[in-house]
């Protein structure tokens, strides 16, 4: 099988997306960009964090984020980035007053810490508030009809738990067949399992990443939850033709050759210093083919993949942009 470039069609119809990954990939970094390419050219886009580390206030470099759909940031083409850090405390007391019109009791149950006892005596129930809380906002809609976000985009967890997290509301709806609780799980279950919703794997050209993103991939379709697109995140560009690849990685650069390809370009540098380029060089190759081989691995996915290239100076907002001017370049929109 053979990896498909770019953005498709069928992902520009989705609208909510769960970005996942392995712990140190970018995930967060990339979710905050795929928020921003997705809001180009006038669309309003939500920003959802659901782990409670407020990453998405890090890289935006803002406040920590309250439980409130706040502008974060502004999109070429005039459009908007809100962002959500969802509270599960506030997400159950939401959901009393919602179903129950329990507002006030909601508020004496938290003082008796009751919400931290019935969130741990079913530990799913966390997951299931989370998800209810983003069906919400993936299908609230203003006064003239149209949806108030035409796209979310959800910071997810990381790849090892991201089906449990994702898929618990099915088990939910097994324990809950009516009332309140049941209707919104099945709700939540259809839209995660619809072709309205895609999760998408950040990965690093590396062995362990690779490997971890398609043993996601496999959970994902067990599940019956749709993979969107593979993001490759930090890509190095190639500083050797790819026929000298193969060569330079088995250690064979012909040192005189460099030497007198330098010389031809006036510069006359101590055999040393030629050593040393000879020993970059072949350091590099040997990298390009590890990642070129990383690269055959993730085909086994047979997902769009999208490349995103390694930021010299680090990540900050302007580097949120950069990116996400790259994915727009592939296609996201």
């Amino acid at each position: 099988m053979t990896t498909l470039a770019g953005w498709t069609d069928e992902l520009t119809r989705t609208r909510l997306h769960f970005v996942t990954g392995k712990g140190g990939t970018g995930k967060t970094t990339l979710a905050a960009s795929l928020g921003l390419a997705l809001a180009s050219g006038g669309r309003r886009v939500l920003l959802i964090e659901v782990e409670g580390r407020q990453g998405l206030a890090q890289v935006f470099d803002t406040e920590p984020l309250p439980y409130a759909e706040q502008r974060i940031a502004s999109a070429p083409g005039g459009g908007e980035v809100r962002a959500l850090h969802v509270d599960v405390e506030a997400a159950l007391l939401e959901y009393f007053e919602m179903f129950y019109n329990l507002g006030f009791a909601g508020r004496t149950l938290r003082r008796m810490g009751a919400i931290e006892f019935a969130t741990t005596l079913a530990p799913g129930l966390r997951d299931v508030l989370l998800t209810g809380k983003i069906k919400e906002c993936v299908g609230r809609t203003e006064s003239d009809g149209r949806h108030t976000y035409d796209a979310v985009v959800v910071d997810a967890p990381p790849t090892g738990r991201v089906v449990k997290f994702l898929d618990v509301t099915k088990a939910l709806t097994d324990l809950a067949k009516t009332g309140p609780i049941g209707a919104q799980a099945e709700g939540v279950v259809r839209l995660l399992h619809s072709g309205e919703t895609a999760v998408h794997l950040v990965t690093l050209l590396e062995e362990m990443p690779i490997r971890e993103t398609l043993d996601a991939v496999a959970e994902l379709d067990g599940a019956d939850l749709r993979p969107g697109a593979v993001l490759v995140n930090r890509v190095r560009p190639p500083r050797l033709p790819a026929r000298s690849v193969p060569a330079a990685a088995d250690g064979r650069v012909d040192a005189s050759r460099v030497r007198a390809g330098l010389a031809s370009a006036g510069l006359d540098l101590s055999e040393s210093t030629i050593d040393g380029l000879v020993e970059e060089t072949v350091e590099h190759a040997i990298r390009l083919d590890a990642e070129q081989r990383a690269r055959e691995q993730l085909s086994e996915a047979d997902l769009p993949t999208l490349e995103l290239p390694e930021l010299n100076g680090g990540v900050d907002v302007a580097a949120l942009y950069e990116l996400a001017e790259a994915l727009v370049e592939q296609g996201v929109r």
